[in-house]
């Protein structure tokens, strides 16, 4: 039987909506070989030639400054793709990240991606777990995955999290490697991820509790 290949994937964009022409700033890849993490990733920044919305910035940190000298998508555009391969995509809220990864195509001049390759583990948390809360941040407070390493979102680490919910709702804790500040593999992870630590105010955190119910409202409708 062949091994099963699978990408976790997950972005940062400058705002909520593909169609206030908002696009992607970060996106973040972990492969997985069997349920199993390989330790072979994809990560870059990107600018996105529009400026970041104020309640975005509040979510995941990254400026407008930091990402004026990163690469336009088409200039990553291949070696995206063939990361991915032909491989389903892990990710949570689908709908959301696919459109804006498929506008990021489409500008690009590449084909775009069908909507049957992801698997969406909001949808997959909501079946399991009916009536409780199906965020990333309680997923990982259910299965005991530490939260400690991300000061705000971001798109490796939330990719990195994720992997983590998957494989457990997948297949148990089966001697998985789980995300654990103390662990060979987070110490490895923190060398690769540039980690960035902010301090945040009242007024931010209000925000971002404001940020999160939109997002959360926007996965409902769909």
């Amino acid at each position: 039987m062949a091994d099963l290949r699978e990408i976790v994937l997950d972005t940062e964009t400058t705002g909520l909506r593909v169609k206030d022409g908002h696009r992607i700033i970060e996106i973040g890849c972990v492969e997985l070989i069997n349920k199993t993490r390989t330790g072979n990733t994809f990560h870059t920044y990107l600018n996105p030639q529009k400026k970041i919305d104020p309640m975005a910035y509040v979510v995941h940190g990254i400026s407008d400054e930091f990402i004026i000298d990163k690469p336009l998508f088409s200039k990553i555009a291949e070696q995206f793709i063939n990361f991915i391969g032909n491989s389903n995509l892990i990710i949570h809220n689908a709908a959301f990240d696919m459109q804006f990864i498929n506008q990021e195509l489409t500008l690009a001049g590449r084909y775009t991606l069908p909507m049957y390759r992801a698997i969406d583990t909001l949808l997959i948390a909501r079946k399991k777990f009916p009536g409780a809360q199906a965020s990333l941040d309680a997923l990982c407070r259910r299965f005991s995955i530490s939260l400690h390493a991300r000061e705000k979102h971001g798109a490796l680490i939330d990719a990195e999290l994720l992997a983590s919910v998957y494989i457990e709702m997948s297949s148990g804790n089966q001697g998985q490697i789980k995300l654990d500040a103390t662990s060979d593999t987070m110490a490895s992870f923190a060398n690769d991820y540039p980690y960035r630590v902010f301090d945040v105010s009242i007024d931010e955190m209000q925000r971002h509790e404001k940020i999160m119910k939109l997002i959360e409202k926007h996965a409902t409708c769909k």
